[in-house]
């Protein structure tokens, strides 16, 4: 993968938003993404994006989560944040099974021979285990 050249890491003028971010401290943070122009004013040809980020405890630890919010309204997004974020944590219960099941069908092979033998080191490799 290459590094991106520095042509590629302008911005674009028409995709600005302001972000505001409003908490309950409790439950989560709710996005406001207010598209504006390149001058910074409100740019009423696009909708206002509302988005919400949650936690979940898992044993590994404290997992993100963020989701869109469909809504009109701070007051409509803090309404429907529980519904948003539940279909959130379930989408992301769903991916980590998946990459859980992907992980353990993976087949580890040894290398043939390589190991050391009764009489010293065998041929073919160093008998280490690769994933393949």
């Amino acid at each position: 993968m290459s590094e991106p050249s520095l042509a590629e890491l302008r911005m674009d003028p028409t995709s600005l938003y302001r972000e505001e971010v409003y908490t309950d401290r409790r439950m989560g943070v709710i996005r406001v993404l207010t598209p504006v122009t390149a001058e910074g004013a409100f740019d009423v040809s696009r909708k206002v994006l509302y988005s919400g980020e949650a936690q979940i405890l898992t044993p590994a630890g404290a997992l993100p989560i963020g989701f869109e919010i469909e809504a009109n309204t701070l007051a409509e997004a803090v309404a429907g944040f529980a519904a948003a974020a539940q279909v959130g944590v379930e989408r992301t219960v769903r991916q980590l099974q998946d990459m859980r099941r992907e992980a353990s069908s993976q087949i580890v092979i040894p290398d043939i021979g390589g190991g050391p033998g009764p009489r010293g080191p065998m041929p073919g490799g160093r008998g280490k285990l690769h994933l393949p």
